[in-house]
């Protein structure tokens, strides 16, 4: 047995988002985004706008990247991005790294979890297609709870898991990822290759921002 698995774990429970952190799909999801708007007429968001609302909820997500389109049509526009993103989504692939990253944690017996601004057939598919279901104790997705960066996601894990906040890491690439983490009274980790850019990730006080996810897994190798 390694000295790592014998050294005492800092976290229990280690919850991970999804998209741009674990799953390489930020371009896809600005791209679909972007797609449904001119299929409507609508504004159509500059990239960093379209990305900077990952991890949100699909209906909050829309309102903010296209504030001006009339209530009434945001379910079409959401109906119309489901059908440019899972038009590709199988062509996405996991960031290198992410399986031998799980599997080291999961031998140092960490339970392991994902808290998603996805619904959950989007992440259940996203499961399948990566091959990573069996991977993770607990899943949570927007539609079943509140969406980031209200805390009911981390909330309802460490309750089913009997964690508290001072041994549960939140782990992200986006200011939403972070902000639910604050709002839960857990740590934080953050990814800078995904949605979001250092500078902003930054200002929230991630415990680290890693760069890869070579470096995300040293990092809890390390303090995990």
């Amino acid at each position: 047995m390694s000295s790592s698995t014998l050294r005492p774990r800092r976290y229990d429970l280690i919850v991970f988002d999804w998209d741009g952190t674990l799953f390489d799909s930020t371009a896809l999801i600005v791209r679909a985004i972007q797609a449904a708007c001119r299929d409507l007429g609508a504004p159509v968001p500059s990239d960093e706008a379209a990305a900077h609302v990952i991890g949100l909820g699909l209906h909050d997500a829309l309102q903010h990247a296209v504030p001006g389109l009339s209530p009434e049509l945001y379910p079409e526009l959401g109906r119309r991005y489901r059908q440019h993103y899972f038009a590709s989504h199988d062509q996405v692939t996991l960031f290198a790294g992410v399986p031998e990253l799980l599997a080291s944690l999961r031998e140092r017996n960490h339970w392991l979890a994902v808290a998603t601004g996805k619904n959950r057939h989007g992440l259940d598919e996203a499961l399948r297609i990566s091959g990573l279901a069996d991977r993770f104790d607990a899943t949570r997705t927007a539609d079943e709870t509140r969406s980031k960066p209200h805390p009911q996601m981390l909330q309802e894990l460490m309750r089913e898991f009997g964690t508290d906040p001072e041994r549960t890491l939140m782990i992200g690439d986006t200011t939403h990822d972070l902000q639910l983490a604050a709002n839960a009274g857990t740590d934080a980790v953050a990814v800078a290759y995904g949605a979001h850019p250092p500078e902003q990730l930054g200002d929230l006080r991630p415990l680290t921002i890693a760069h890869s996810v070579a470096e995300l897994h040293d990092w809890l190798a390390r303090h995990g």
